[in-house]
């Protein structure tokens, strides 16, 4: 055991998980910890994590993934909490953490309520059973505010943490919503262009022009803790999407509509359909009346609707470099544009997302071909092969260890030879105590027969089993990228190079330079390419 422990100290709070405020509050757990790592010389505070007013039933909260993130940089060797509730409510990913990660990386834990110190002893039989028990005050609790909140949902209530852009809680009610005045303009004008013959994306570069803050920019300036996850560079640019929401809703018009979505414990979010969302109309002060509302949503269907003469072309197939590119000046994702020779033959090129979609102001096109990056990889590629004098014979070795991993190690096959050799046993012992007078000649037959049957659909799916393990060995082997790189010989084309395998990311700069960033580590070669010029 070390002499000394780096030492996290971690604090959770939720009202939702039912936590009492007096002996559950942050400056209770801090002195409770404090006091406890004092009286042990071997542990050294190296920083606490606090989570206030995150739920215990999921592990996305900032600070625990801050702890995790030290634990990963070998920053601290200990994690201490007041108890076990503290740490999580999820009796599961307790259980992964405690039982397995934790001791996997020589994690010490320490629960002081629970008189629980990994190195001292095991965990104890019951703690499982804690776990589970934490977890079902927790479903108990949630079910008890989901059912509150809903009740408020019905009675036209607004429960969410932020309003709607164009709206703001009211400072006397926080479940009513009253207009904002600047924001409610901007929503009457994208109404308004709309119904005029301006197109979202038209709109929307008409507010970046003119340097209207989008929704999620204006909260911030508001003063209120918005972040937009789903957002990184050049979050104040309104974007197609954005005015396609607005248009869609129904709060303009004075319905309060919520209960579009629904998540319970260890499942994702799921959109509901509009059957089961909670709609009460007139609750608010509307910012669209009831006819721009109306015609709106007649028009939008319209625009939405295919001709009946017309199809849709077929999608493109997508291209190996599709979503590898990003461009060096905004760092946003690179898009492929298409066009076709005379001939029909389609050519391809990638520009910057940013520029595209909001024009020149914001960033430049940074516009390269796709043959032209092919071609640059395609060298650099041949050239790291060459400078690899071991390749084939490392090349062979790992084919045969994933070979071998597949076919000796295939659990369904294990699976089926485990049952066939049962169902031989269960023959026998029947025919045991049939020869013994215990089982009848016809309850032996009608045993046999099982037995037979058994016998005959392990041995099918052994053998099936054998010809897929053939099959993908075949194929391995017949594979044109192992061929050429067994062999040393130059890749002639990126056809079925796993680039996505490869690659990081591909940084496009101007003047048509290029940054390639490999997602091998540096000794798998002996160079790394730098920038090139195409």
């Amino acid at each position: 055991m070390p002499d000394y422990f780096y030492t996290g100290a971690y604090i959770r709070l939720s009202r939702e998980d039912g936590d009492r405020e007096e002996s559950d509050s942050v400056a209770n757990q801090k002195k409770l910890l404090t006091d406890y790592i004092k009286k042990h010389k071997e542990l050294l505070l190296y920083n606490m994590y606090v989570d206030d007013g995150y739920s215990g039933i999921t592990f996305q909260r900032p600070g625990f993934q801050q702890m995790i993130a030290d634990i990963e940089n070998k920053k601290i060797s200990c994690v201490i909490v007041k108890d076990l509730s503290r740490f999580g409510r999820d009796y599961i990913e307790t259980g992964r953490f405690l039982e397995r990660y934790f001791p996997q990386r020589g994690i010490r834990f320490i629960s002081v309520s629970d008189h629980i110190d990994s190195t001292r002893q095991s965990y104890d039989m019951l703690l499982p059973i804690k776990n589970i028990f934490n977890e079902q005050y927790a479903r108990d609790i949630s079910g008890k505010v989901r059912a509150a909140l809903r009740t408020k949902q019905h009675r036209g209530e607004f429960i969410g943490a932020f309003a709607s852009y164009g709206y703001r809680k009211s400072p006397s009610d926080k479940n009513r919503l009253i207009i904002d005045p600047y924001a409610a303009s901007i929503i009457r004008r994208i109404f308004s262009l709309y119904l005029q013959g301006f197109g979202k994306q038209q709109i929307a570069r008409m507010l970046n022009a003119e340097g209207t803050l989008c929704p999620s920019e204006y909260k911030k300036v508001s003063g209120l803790r918005y972040t937009n996850p789903g957002s990184r560079n050049h979050s104040s640019l309104w974007s197609y999407s954005t005015i396609n929401h607005i248009l869609h809703k129904e709060i303009y018009a004075g319905n309060m509509v919520q209960g579009t979505r629904e998540q319970h414990m260890r499942s994702r979010q799921q959109t509901l359909g509009r059957e089961k969302w909670i709609v009460v109309p007139g609750t608010h002060e509307p910012i669209i009346d009831g006819d721009t509302w109306r015609r709106t949503q007649e028009l939008l269907k319209i625009r939405s609707r295919p001709s009946e003469n017309h199809r849709p072309p077929a999608r493109p197939a997508r291209h190996p470099l599709s979503g590898l590119l990003i461009c060096g000046g905004c760092g946003k994702t690179m898009v492929k544009t298409c066009w076709h020779h005379a001939n029909g033959r389609p050519e391809y090129a990638f520009t910057c997302g940013t520029c595209k979609r909001h024009g020149k102001s914001f960033c430049s096109p940074h516009t390269i071909a796709a043959r032209d990056l092919e071609s640059v990889l395609l060298q650099d590629f041949n050239r790291i092969i060459n400078c690899m004098p071991n390749l084939s014979s490392l090349v062979q070795q790992q084919v045969q260890s994933f070979l071998s991993e597949q076919t000796g190690k295939s659990p369904e096959l294990k699976l089926a030879e485990t049952e066939r050799g049962r169902a031989r046993r269960f023959f026998l012992s029947a025919y045991s105590d049939y020869k013994e007078g215990i089982l009848s000649a016809d309850e032996f037959f009608s045993c046999r027969e099982e037995y037979r049957q058994k016998e005959q659909l392990y041995k099918e799916k052994c053998r099936l089993f054998s010809e897929s393990s053939a099959a993908l060995s075949r194929r391995i082997r017949q594979s044109p990228f192992l061929t050429a790189l067994s062999e040393q010989k130059e890749l002639a084309s990126l056809d079925f190079f796993p680039l996505s395998e490869m690659i990081e990311h591909i940084s496009v700069y101007e003047n048509r330079k290029i940054c390639i960033c490999y997602r091998l580590t540096p000794k798998h070669f002996f160079s790394l390419p730098g920038q090139y010029t195409v």
